[in-house]
């Protein structure tokens, strides 16, 4: 009889996931599964399982079970409604962190539902909800007070929809709007004083005109991130940027459009920039990657981390440098204003000496057989016995009757024989102008004096 009720209680759920995979599930059915460690599978192949959902807050035999960490990450578990608020209160008291991307949340009252019975939640992520028809009047938005970072990528949220949130969220410190196909943003009528991070790669920003209203819109704002936007110019003054972003720290324009120096400068007159990341961009394009960093240290004096590599004194003063010998070439019009600075810095340099530090693959020796000296040019990337085998048609002797020395004649000391067949004859520092000793292996006596 309990083996039956059991049958039909597998069956019976089995009947419900297959039904709610179609049309979504509640969050407490998504969390009963993923954490009741009394959850196994009851048919073969890829189940769902027998789960027992609670049935209140109070005396639930699946509460004292569950095994809830206090970052919850359900990610595509179809999850469409909260379900029971009592049981998401009684679950989710401890919970801080919730990562709710890839579901089928279309309301945000619902959405409400689940935040409103977890006081302690922090951070809240709805990414790839399809939440672009979906309206959130203020009062629902209320229930998001307490959240410090919110991620709304890919869900083509509006602007409406954000500035009723940063309005009724006032502890709201990390924004993330990513993938929202933006071409343009809206002020909102009140500003956004807590925001310390806006995250807002990969939508389609391209005028500055739309990207210098988060000055006005989060005045406070720390890091911008909008990497992947093709931002083609920055066109305000020194003095507006300065006003419009006084605290700003941090900014990426990865993969932007910016194709002018001028554009890089106007980023020393943010007061507090102190790193910047900027990678993949037209301006650049023509550069070597050493040049890249070089010019861009030296265009950015206040930056102390560029492309997440730290700007040591050195390298700064390497790159000033560098920077100066760079455009000696250059006409007076063409000098960029930084160049001036450098040289009331260092001074005129005048351009490095051009000392060719590549390895020498050839090299011009003497080679002595007996009465006999001849020049022969060498290659250094062979061995001993290849060597030998140069010169067996110079000296007419066979490889396995010659020995070979080599004289530095560098140094006072005596020849060193070259007895290792497989040793290349780089390693033995011959230079051009040095000796190389051919002597017969039955004639070893007879080598000349003074060497």
């Amino acid at each position: 009889m309990i083996c039956s009720f059991n049958l039909y209680r597998c069956v019976a759920w089995d009947s419900a996931m297959e039904s709610s995979e179609t049309e979504g599930r509640t969050f407490i059915q998504a969390i009963s599964e993923k954490y009741s460690p009394e959850n196994f599978p009851c048919r073969r192949g890829p189940g769902l399982g027998i789960v027992i959902v609670p049935t209140g807050p109070q005396g639930s035999p699946m509460k004292d079970r569950l095994n809830l960490p206090s970052m919850l990450v359900l990610n595509g578990c179809g999850i469409s409604h909260a379900g029971d608020e009592g049981e998401i209160a009684a679950f989710c008291a401890h919970v801080v962190e919730l990562d709710l991307s890839h579901n089928k949340l279309q309301d945000w009252h619902e959405i409400s539902k689940i935040v409103f019975n977890i006081p302690n939640l922090k951070f809240l992520n709805l990414s790839s909800n399809q939440l672009s028809d979906a309206v959130l009047d203020p009062d629902c938005a209320k229930t998001f007070s307490s959240i410090r970072r919110l991620v709304l990528n890919n869900t083509q949220v509006s602007w409406d929809t954000v500035h009723t949130f940063t309005r009724e969220m006032p502890e709201l410190e990390e924004l993330f709007l990513c993938l929202n196909k933006y071409t343009t943003v809206t002020l909102s009528s009140m500003p956004c004083s807590t925001l310390r991070l806006l995250h807002i790669t990969d939508n389609s920003l391209h005028e500055w005109n739309e990207v210098r209203k988060f000055g006005s819109m989060f005045p406070t704002l720390d890091t911008l991130i909008m990497a992947n936007n093709n931002l083609s110019s920055i066109r305000d003054s020194g003095e507006i940027l300065r006003r419009l972003f006084p605290n700003l720290r941090s900014i990426n324009l990865h993969n932007s459009g910016l194709n002018r120096w001028e554009d890089i400068e106007k980023l020393n007159c943010l007061p507090k920039l102190e790193e910047v990341r900027l990678q993949g961009i037209p301006l650049l394009q023509s550069y070597t990657s050493t040049e890249r960093r070089s010019l861009m240290i030296a265009q950015l004096p206040y930056v102390t981390c560029l492309n997440g590599s730290v700007v040591t004194d050195l390298e700064r003063e390497d790159a000033e440098r560098f920077f100066i010998r760079y455009h000696l070439d250059h006409s007076e019009e063409e000098l960029p204003h930084r160049y001036h600075c450098l040289v009331t810095k260092y001074g005129k340099l005048a351009p490095l000496a051009e000392i060719d530090l590549r390895p020498r693959y050839h090299v011009k020796v003497e080679v002595r057989y007996e009465d006999k000296v001849e020049q022969v040019s060498i290659r250094l990337d062979q061995t001993v016995a290849e060597l030998k085998k140069q010169l067996k048609t110079v000296v007419q002797l066979p490889t396995n009757n010659m020995r070979l020395y080599y004289i530095d004649k560098g140094i006072a000391f005596g020849p060193d024989e070259l007895k290792y067949s497989t040793r290349a004859l780089h390693s033995y520092r011959i230079q051009d102008g040095d000796e190389i000793l051919v002597v017969p292996k039955k004639k070893i006596t007879g080598m000349p004096k003074g060497h």
